[in-house]
């Protein structure tokens, strides 16, 4: 007793000399008993005398018993190694032992520190030696790299393993239930439940920053998700994982079971710090230490009123407001009118009445100093004009040669045109944020890479059931996972990645291309397919355990497995065949299947292949080449058939390749609608006074140099652009000859038709009527054109490349086309009166007809205007319905301006019969991840001091501002923040590769170069130290001398942890190694499908870079391979309303100025046509055209098309000197409408119905309908609205005009109506 007494005496006090701790808490516990019962004994000493002797009997029994107890605790199950393992060769049984614990040999001494600390005191009496000890590290590299970024669960870990591999008193909670020989072939470990719910707690939550899951995902056989504390275990502890040599059996208990007492050590949560000073695991890796989950704000409740739409509310308020005051006014002055006038037009012809309208005498001249000064202004006009006019006539040859010269010259310019098709171009200005960031982005990584993918479903519908063969649920599978078919997918990848294209007579593969993020140790291509799960081979597929009975495990069990640990080298089955693809990465479910639901990947119904091919910034021989394989690509996928797989696929250069087959289809529809709209023009400008005379009379050669006009001013406008080296757009060739022809035509057709109807004054020539007639009908047409071009050179102040190019382009074609109009057409005006009057034939004028007198007559539209249109729709009772049925069409589109739609959905880019449109619907259905999204840290940060590494990383001791950690916590509410995963991070990365624990850096000691964990070599020695300051994150010289080495080590079975496959392109590093540059840290968006997912998900990542920018106080920016194109979508409705608004202002000032400075009159111009404007989204709300920079084009045209619908006539009310305002309005419409509405009313309307027809579905929506909105509209406002607005509210008779007028045409029959 004495013996047993002294020497638990000495194992204290060397404990207390050692000032360290057992880790079995059970040993510590057995030592506190057996000094209890000691202390007691000696107590009991001093009652000897006064006690039985039976007593101290009873206490000597007891602690016998105790002792007993306590020897039998020390001895082991197992010691050393022995004989090779069978099921996994190359790991080795251990030996059978069951003596007392032997002291570890001096060499280990040191790996015991590293591995069980705990272990390390005394004469370090265990059950393993060096060589388990050795090995236990080796089985253990995965886990500690992936773990130990959270020290609490790597500790616990390692005290599983520790208790399992050397504790000194393993009998008490390990059985060894299978002994062959000298060899361990199975055991039973009793593992304390409250133990094992422990670990995994502190554990759960550790992030594997390179593949975007968590770590437990890679380390316990199955998905996160499905993983929990005792299946992990489970499966560390399996003998098919491919580390563990012989099954080793958890018991889980927190009370003792068959005479064990299980294992149930102290743990640590992931919140606590460990005793060495190691601190709690980060926020990234331990919800716990991150206090509450972040709540996104709650989502704005739509504006309502009385639980209705609050726009729709107010809008129908102000309409019935505006009816009762409008009605009132109107029968009230009705009424007074009836009782004390009786004539309807009294108190307008009666200018004393205060309530006339027009209480002006045009024959004094009392005008207003503006009056005065619009009369000067308008009458140098017209003597300029009228001057210009007969010159051409006159001279005709000089004008026309002097015009071709200065077309020819400036068409030359097209030599040097550049059409852009690049998307990025077209969408994205330079000075843009997303485009400033993609060339940063670009210049520092490379180009994001280039996709050719397939999406590949199946018309059988023949789902199956798995049985799995060990128990469990059936599972079931789709259709397309049958293994038939999956060898017909197979079968077809393997075809695509034997494709040869030819390049210049250069063959070209897929292996010259392809991305190989491993190369070039491992030069296979990245494919991501559920085929590589299977090596991309027919064997694997066809792998099968099983007898002539049953399927122990087939494909359907590796499938299963691999998609819950999509990175693992052997799967749990009985197969052991890798997860891992080909390439050296992992295949994530997510990518490769499409149409499941949860995580539930077996339900899949479609398969995903793509093919990621390296992209060059400026190499255009390697560009030439993707381009070439891609092309070859595409022909075969049209070319392949299989009645049993329905295709879907899509090639980076697709879009493209479509977008210009798509110009080139619809060549054949554009010429076909100008062609209607040039014959229309040729027939129409004809007045023809009798058949005989259809020849003399028609006008087809003018309307064909109208047309050329039309057409040289284009010319001329892209001409002189492409001298300056502009690039032209697919919208500005599609567009501007439409818009060009529309305000030329209406120009064509207002001066021919005003000199059809004038008549030649007493001793007046040709050339001074048709001068006469251009100073009328002149500054009209230069109110129109120049309004168009100053609303068009400012609508290029746009930032969106596709509307500044087309604004630029449409402001210079119009002003030369105006130009040309008065010059050359009038000199051509002027050949064609003088050949009309010598009765000669049109187009055949070396015929000449006998001379004969036919009585001029009005054309039959202008006898209508005049005669019907214009004094039914200016009746009293039609002009309140009229204003009333407008007004009432301003309020719903003013109601619903706010819901129409932003954003481009790219289908309508594809023509209707496009294989691309197939792509785009099933990307969109079955397709379960965003596109990738890095946050780029800009150059500049210092990484080399804790500082500023804390900034950036995610793990211990890093900020919880960090960079990883707001986008770690942005994921926990992806459904607001579209950001899907924690991000990628080649910095926690690399702590965890250079830590001295792990094998992964390590370099030979002769040469210094770097050598990689599968090396077996002695002169390799680790890059850092064993000691409290090597286990410390690298600083200042060591961070970058081994940063490289890191970026160049491919991950292995060794070391998970290389960052060449992950990291390669993500950091750029200063030359010489003096530094970190720019690096980024990749994660994920949310599936996004529709433009407004797009557009939010970009809005997002742009808030949160902006939040880490300011807790940082260094740039960082999100950068997406969409945003490029999705960003003009932040701020489109902001550049609409700028856009429109300048516009609007331009033509108001322009207006004022050509009107003679009257500001009324510019007014009611600016306001019809912003009604105009207003309707045209009511139009696109109905009709589902979304605005973005097409629609934008659209609306900017219109703004500029409406100028020709509403100018003519208001300036011909202005001018008007009939006595009051409906008379003038009526005036106006007759003559100056009836040429609007033949013109360009009737011109477009043709050409456009032809749109309809068009392949293109863009086509259909962006110009067809918009279009023909545009002319529709601007023709109702024109025509019929703007007529009545007009008798109500137009301006006075300016009198400085209108006694000019009468003084100008005093003594002659004229009508002054037909000054025009």
């Amino acid at each position: 007793m004495v013996a047993v007494m002294q020497h638990i005496t000495r194992k204290q006090k060397k404990k207390k000399k050692k000032k360290k701790k057992s880790p079995s808490t059970r040993y510590a516990k057995l030592q506190q008993g057996c000094h209890f019962v000691w202390m007691s004994s000696v107590r009991g000493m001093g009652f000897l005398r006064k006690r039985s002797i039976l007593h101290v009997l009873f206490l000597l029994i007891l602690l016998s018993e105790e002792h007993f107890r306590w020897v039998e605790a020390q001895h082991c199950v197992w010691y050393g190694e022995c004989g090779e393992s069978i099921k996994v060769p190359g790991k080795k049984y251990n030996c059978n032992y069951t003596g007392p614990p032997i002291p570890l040999e001096e060499e280990g001494y040191e790996l015991l520190t590293e591995l069980c600390p705990g272990f390390d005191y005394g004469n370090r009496s265990l059950c393993c030696n060096t060589t388990q000890l050795l090995t236990l590290k080796g089985s253990l590299q995965l886990p500690l790299q992936f773990l130990s970024r959270c020290p609490a669960c790597f500790f616990n870990l390692m005290n599983l393993f520790c208790e399992l591999t050397c504790s000194p008193n393993q009998s008490q909670f390990m059985n060894a239930t299978k002994v062959d020989g000298p060899n361990v072939v199975e055991v039973q470990y009793y593992i304390g439940q409250t133990f094992t719910n422990a670990m995994y707690n502190a554990c759960r939550d550790v992030q594997a920053p390179s593949s975007n899951v968590k770590a437990l995902a890679l380390l316990c056989g199955k998905d996160a998700d499905q993983c929990n504390a005792t299946n992990w275990i489970q499966y560390m502890f399996n003998i098919n994982n491919g580390q563990t040599p012989f099954p080793i059996i958890p018991i889980f208990s927190d009370v003792p079971v068959a005479g064990y007492d299980p294992m149930n050590n102290k743990t640590f949560d992931c919140t606590e710090g460990l005793e060495d000073g190691s601190g709690p695991c980060s926020c990234q890796d331990c919800t716990k230490a991150c206090g509450p989950k972040p709540v996104p704000p709650p989502l704005p409740p739509p504006w309502t009123i009385l639980g209705m739409d609050a726009m729709t509310v107010i809008m129908w308020i102000c309409y019935m407001a505006f009816l009762l005051i409008f009605i009132g006014a109107v029968v009230g002055a009705w009424c007074y009118r009836t009782r004390t006038i009786m004539s309807e037009y009294g108190p307008i012809l009666d200018s004393n009445n205060p309530l006339s309208l027009n209480g002006d005498n045009p024959n004094q001249v009392n005008a207003s100093c503006c009056e005065t000064l619009g009369e000067l202004f308008e009458n140098i006009l017209r003597t300029l004009f009228s001057s210009w006019g007969s010159f051409c006539v006159r001279h005709p040859s000089v004008v026309i040669v002097g015009s071709l010269i200065l077309v020819v010259a400036s068409s030359g310019g097209l030599v040097y045109m550049r059409i852009t098709t690049n998307p990025v171009e077209l969408w994205s200005s330079p000075s843009s944020q997303a485009r400033q960031e993609k060339d940063y982005f670009d210049s520092h990584f490379g180009p994001f890479f280039r996709t050719v993918q397939l999406i590949i479903t199946t018309p059988l519908n023949d789902t199956f059931l798995y049985s799995p063969y060990f128990g469990g649920s059936d599972v079931p599978f789709g259709a397309v996972l049958d293994k038939g078919l999956l060898h017909q997918v197979l079968d077809l990848q393997l075809e695509i990645e034997a494709l040869v294209a030819t390049d210049n007579g250069t063959e070209v593969t897929l292996k010259d291309l392809c991305l190989s993020p491993l190369a070039p140790f491992n030069t296979n291509c990245t494919i991501l397919s559920v085929l590589n799960y299977f090596q991309n081979s027919h064997t694997v597929l066809d792998h099968r355990i099983g007898d002539d009975f049953f399927t122990y495990a087939d494909f359907h069990s590796h499938f299963l497995y691999c998609v819950s640990a999509p990175a693992s080298l052997n799967d749990t089955t009985l197969l052991h065949d890798p997860c891992l693809g080909t390439y050296g990465g992992p295949v994530f479910p997510w990518l490769a299947l499409g149409g499941y639901d949860e995580t539930n990947y077996n339900n899949a119904t479609a398969l995903v292949i793509t093919f990621p091919l390296n992209n060059y910034l400026n190499d255009t021989v390697k560009m030439a080449k993707s381009l070439a394989w891609e092309k070859e690509f595409i022909s075969f996928m049209k070319n392949f058939s299989n009645p049993n797989l329905t295709i879907a696929f899509s090639a980076e250069r697709s879009i493209e390749d479509e977008l210009d087959r798509e110009s080139d289809s619809d060549v054949r529809t554009i010429v076909i609608s100008y062609a209607i709209m040039f014959i229309y023009i040729s027939l129409a400008l004809g007045h023809i006074n009798s058949f005989k005379r259809v020849m003399v009379d028609s006008k087809i050669s003018l309307g064909i140099a109208g047309i050329l006009i039309v057409l040289s001013s284009v010319a001329s406008s892209l001409g002189i652009f492409s001298y300056c080296g502009i690039p032209l757009t697919l919208i500005v060739i599609e567009v501007i000859p439409f818009l060009v022809l529309a305000v030329g035509v209406d120009n064509i057709f207002i001066i021919v038709q005003t000199y059809q109807r004038d008549e030649r004054m007493p001793q007046e020539e040709l050339h001074q009527q048709i001068g006469r007639i251009l100073g009328d009908v002149a500054p009209s047409m230069f109110l129109s054109s120049f309004s168009e071009t100053v609303a068009f050179l400012l609508g290029a102040l746009s930032n969106m490349p596709a509307v500044r190019t087309f604004s630029l382009f449409a402001g210079l074609a119009v002003f030369i086309d105006f130009l040309l109009q008065i010059s050359c057409f009038v000199s051509l005006l002027g050949l064609d009166a003088k050949r009309q009057e010598g009765n000669r034939l049109d187009i055949f004028c070396c015929v000449k007809l006998p001379e004969s007198q036919e009585a001029k007559r009005d054309s039959f539209l202008f006898r209508f205007f005049k005669k019907v249109y214009a004094p039914f729709i200016l009746k009293e009772w039609v002009r309140p319905i009229i204003v009333a049925v407008f007004v009432g069409m301003l309020s719903f589109s003013f109601a619903v301006v706010n819901k129409v739609e932003i954003g481009l959905d790219q289908k309508l880019s594809m023509p209707d019969d496009s294989y691309v449109l197939d792509y785009f619907r099933n990307l969109s259905r079955y397709l379960h991840t965003g596109a990738p999204v890095y946050f780029v840290v800009e150059d500049g940060l210092n990484y080399s001091s804790p500082e500023g590494q804390n900034l950036v990383c995610g793990g211990v001791g890093c900020s919880n501002n960090s960079l990883v950690q707001q986008v770690y916590a942005a994921s926990l509410i992806s459904n607001y923040t579209t950001i899907a995963y924690t991000p990628s991070s080649w910095l926690d990365d690399y702590f965890d590769w250079v830590k001295p624990q792990t094998t992964c850096c390590r370099y030979f000691n002769t040469s210094g170069a770097f050598c990689n964990a599968s090396v077996v070599n002695s002169s390799c020695v680790h890059c850092r130290p064993m000691t409290p300051s090597g286990k410390q994150r690298p600083e200042g010289d060591d961070f970058m001398r081994f940063l490289p080495m890191f970026l160049s080590d491919n991950p292995n079975i060794k070391c998970g942890k290389g960052g060449h496959a992950a990291y390669a392109t993500a950091v750029d590093i200063y030359p010489e190694n003096k530094g970190v540059g720019a690096n980024y840290f990749m994660t994920y968006h949310t599936i996004m499908k529709e433009s407004p997912d797009f557009i939010h998900g970009l809005k997002m990542a742009r808030a949160l870079a902006n939040n880490i920018t300011q807790s940082i106080d260094h740039k960082v920016f999100a950068y997406s391979v969409f945003y490029v194109f999705y960003e003009q979508y932040l701020t489109i409705a902001y550049d609409t309303a700028v856009n429109l608004s300048v516009s609007l202002a331009s033509i108001f000032v322009v207006s004022t100025v050509l009107l003679g400075f009257e500001l009324w009159s510019a007014l009611i111009v600016s306001i019809t046509i912003a009604m105009i404007l207003v309707n045209m989204f009511g139009v696109m709300w109905l009709w589902d055209i979304s605005l973005n920079a097409v629609s934008l084009v659209n609306l900017v045209m219109s703004c500029g098309i409406s100028v020709e619908f509403c100018s003519h006539i208001v300036r011909a009310f202005s001018i008007s000197v009939r006595k009051n305002r409906v008379e003038r309005a009526e005036e106006a419409l007759a003559h100056m409408g009836s040429s609007v509405f033949s013109g360009i009313t009737l011109t477009k309307f043709g050409g456009i119905l032809i749109l309809a027809l068009s392949k293109s579905q863009i086509f259909k929506v962006f110009y067809f309908r918009m279009y023909l909105a545009i002319v529709l509209l601007g023709a109702t406002h024109g025509l019929i609205f703007l007529p009545v607005l007009l008798s109500y509210i137009g301006p006075s008779v300016n009198k400085a005009k209108a006694f000019a007028a009468n003084k100008r045409y005093a003594g002659t029959e004229r009508e002054r109506l037909l000054n025009y």
